[in-house]
């Protein structure tokens, strides 16, 4: 892991934000050179081709291999839980948590199955999040902890990361993020299962919470409405695009916390590709919003980064393509 620059405030973080650094330009032409030369009709291989060329110029090597993929889980717990949001107590976070380290999620197998290594990251626990229908979520001071742990917690040595999520009440907190900086209504999906009563206490959850913190910068909403484990999420995805590391994105959850830095910042998440489509509702509303178009749309709806997770599987396909097929002059094939 690695230090983090100064990010002990919201103006601090918009300043590390601001300093993020770009794609490499003459890895993108190189690996587009070598794509035109392999033994394949142009665009054949379609979505796949682009891929590689994204994924080339932020890791600035034109023939590039994914083999250190990072998967990092972070947990938190919503006060706002105690409007009754979830069909599930708080207590599950604590209990799936022990479940990540001992091996038994899903997220664990997949990750195993795309040979990532796995980091599980539960904060503050036995300390909530306030309940935002009363006010913020987050202390400046305890949003900004939260995401520098989630900026330190990146490997600079990954060459890819999935940032994933758990935590009681979060589809809230997302659609509550993205009615406060998206707009409309319709944000609040059924989540972890809850009836008719559940939603209605959800969308009245999530109208009061806009009502409470005004707030209209992506680092405000996240602290107003956020939660730790979002907030970790966010500091994640700015602390891989640091060292021009790649990201998928998971669910609408993390697609909340992206959305955060999309805000400040609308080039933020230039290195960062949707993993999946959820089958939380208003995902694909939130994924048009990042201009985001998914690998896959399974009918996932699990969080934990289990689709992002699936998803290291195409985006290693597409790099196993690009980097290992022949050229038309290496094989001997008339290129026509």
């Amino acid at each position: 892991m690695t230090d983090a620059p100064d990010l002990s405030t919201l103006t601090a973080i918009r300043t590390a934000l601001a300093a993020a650094p770009a794609a490499d330009d003459a890895a993108r032409t190189g690996a587009a050179e070598r794509n035109a030369q392999l033994t394949k009709p142009p665009g054949a291989l379609g979505r796949l081709e682009d891929l590689a060329g994204w994924y080339a110029a932020w890791v600035g090597d034109a023939r590039p291999r994914i083999t250190q993929p990072q998967v990092l889980v972070f947990a938190g717990n919503h006060g706002v839980a105690a409007q009754g949001v979830s069909a599930f107590p708080p207590e599950v976070t604590v209990q799936m948590v022990a479940n990540f380290k001992a091996g038994g999620a899903a997220i664990n197998q997949l990750s195993d199955l795309a040979g990532a290594t796995l980091g599980v990251h539960a904060l503050d626990l036995d300390t909530p999040t306030a309940d935002f229908t009363q006010g913020p979520a987050m202390t400046e001071d305890e949003v900004c902890a939260a995401f520098a742990l989630g900026w330190t917690a990146v490997d600079p040595q990954a060459d890819l990361v999935v940032t994933g999520e758990m935590g009681i009440g979060n589809t809230t907190s997302a659609a509550a993020i993205a009615a406060a900086l998206l707009g409309g209504d319709g944000w609040a999906g059924r989540g972890t299962g809850v009836d008719d009563a559940g939603l209605a206490r959800k969308q009245a959850a999530i109208t009061a919470g806009l009502a409470a913190n005004p707030g209209r910068s992506g680092l405000a909403v996240l602290a107003g409405l956020g939660g730790r484990e979002l907030a970790a999420m966010a500091g994640a995805i700015a602390g891989a695009r640091a060292h021009r590391i790649p990201v998928i994105l998971d669910g609408f959850i993390c697609s909340a916390a992206a959305l955060c830095l999309h805000a400040e910042d609308a080039a933020a998440l230039d290195h960062c590709v949707a993993g999946h489509l959820s089958a939380e509702g208003a995902h694909a509303r939130l994924l048009e919003a990042l201009g985001k178009t998914p690998l896959l749309s399974l009918g996932l709806r699990l969080g934990e980064g289990s689709g992002a997770a699936l998803a290291i599987q195409i985006l290693k396909s597409a790099l196993v393509c690009h980097s290992g097929m022949a050229t038309f002059e290496e094989a001997g094939v008339a290129a026509g």
